[in-house]
C-alpha cells in the first residue's frame, strides 16, 4: 500500500501547481510481506504476533480489507519503525527474501517522493512543443507499429488462404493410411494415369517398366502389390503392381505444383 497526498497551490500567476508533498504514508501489509515470500498469510500474521510477544518488533495496527466475501485482517508496517519490523518479520520467516523486501521498501519511498510535474512549466512555449514533438513521435510509432501488425496479419490470413487446399490434401490422403494405383493417384493429383506414369519415371521414383524402385518404397512413399495372372498360352505369370502411399500421394502433388509453377513461368 501506499497513499500520497498531494495539496494543490497557485504561483503568483495564478495557475496550479504542485509541489512535492511532505505527507506521505509508507505501508507494507501482512499480505504483501506473505506474497513476498511465497508465505501464508496466516503464518506471517502468527510471526508477528509471536515477535511482538517477545518484545523483538511492536505489534502493528490491523485493518480490515474488504473482499467480495468475508473482509481480511491486515497487519500495517509504517514509517521507519514499521519498516525495520518488517525487515525482522522476513528475516525470522525467509532470510532469503530479506533483501527483496529492502528493494520493496526503497521503490515505495523513492515513488513516493517522485517531484510532481509542474504545471506553470506549460506555459513555456519550448516545454508545451517538447512535449507535443514526444507525444506525437509516440503516436507515429505506435501507427507504426499497427501498420506493421495489420501488414502481418493480413499476410498470414492470405499464407492460410492459400496453404488451405495444400492442408486439405494432406489430410484426405495421408490421414487415411490408404494406398492408390496410377489411376486413382492421377486422378486426385488432377492429370491423366500416362503423364503421371511419365513424370514419375522423370522423377526417379519407378522403372521403365513401372514397377518401385525400392529406395522409394524403404522411404514408405511407394508400395507393391503382387499377384499373378492366367495367359492363355502361358500359363500363370507373376504380376507387380505399383501403389502410392498416403506419404508418396502428398510429395507426387507438390512436386507436381511445382511443375506446373515452372511451365508458367
Amino acid at each position: 500500500m501506499n497513499t500520497i497526498s498531494i495539496q494543490s497551490e497557485q504561483s503568483s500567476d495564478g495557475a496550479p501547481r504542485f509541489p512535492q508533498s511532505s505527507n506521505v504514508a509508507r505501508t507494507m501489509s501482512s499480505q504483501e510481506i506473505a506474497d513476498l515470500v511465497s508465505s501464508r498469510h496466516d503464518s506471517v500474521k502468527r510471526a508477528i504476533e509471536r515477535l511482538a510477544a517477545k518484545g523483538v518488533i511492536d505489534i502493528p495496527p490491523m485493518v480490515e480489507k474488504p473482499t467480495g466475501g468475508r473482509p481480511v485482517e491486515e497487519y500495517v508496517f509504517s514509517g521507519e519503525k514499521g519498516k525495520r519490523d518488517s525487515l525482522v518479520v522476513v528475516a525470522q520467516l525467509s532470510p532469503e527474501f530479506t533483501g527483496a523486501l529492502v528493494d520493496r521498501w526503497q521503490a515505495l519511498e523513492e515513488s513516493a517522493f517522485q517531484p510532481a510535474f509542474d504545471m506553470t512549466r506549460l506555459n513555456d512555449p519550448k516545454v508545451l512543443l517538447a512535449l507535443l514533438t514526444d507525444n506525437v513521435r509516440k503516436v507515429v510509432a505506435l501507427e507504426a507499429d499497427n501498420t506493421e501488425l495489420s501488414q502481418e496479419n493480413h499476410e498470414l490470413e492470405v499464407k492460410v488462404e492459400q496453404d488451405a487446399p495444400k492442408v486439405a490434401f494432406h489430410d484426405m490422403v495421408v490421414v487415411s493410411h490408404k494406398t492408390y494405383n496410377a489411376a486413382q493417384a492421377a486422378k486426385l493429383i488432377g492429370t491423366g494415369r500416362t503423364r503421371l506414369l511419365q513424370f514419375m519415371r522423370q522423377k526417379g521414383w519407378i522403372t521403365r517398366s513401372n514397377e518401385p524402385y525400392q529406395a522409394k518404397i524403404e522411404a514408405g512413399l511407394l508400395d507393391v502389390k503382387l499377384g499373378t495372372f492366367e495367359h492363355p498360352i502361358q500359363g500363370t505369370i507373376p504380376t507387380c503392381s505399383t501403389l502410392i502411399t498416403g506419404k508418396g500421394l502428398t510429395k507426387l502433388e507438390a512436386l507436381w505444383r511445382e511443375r506446373d509453377a515452372d511451365l508458367l513461368a
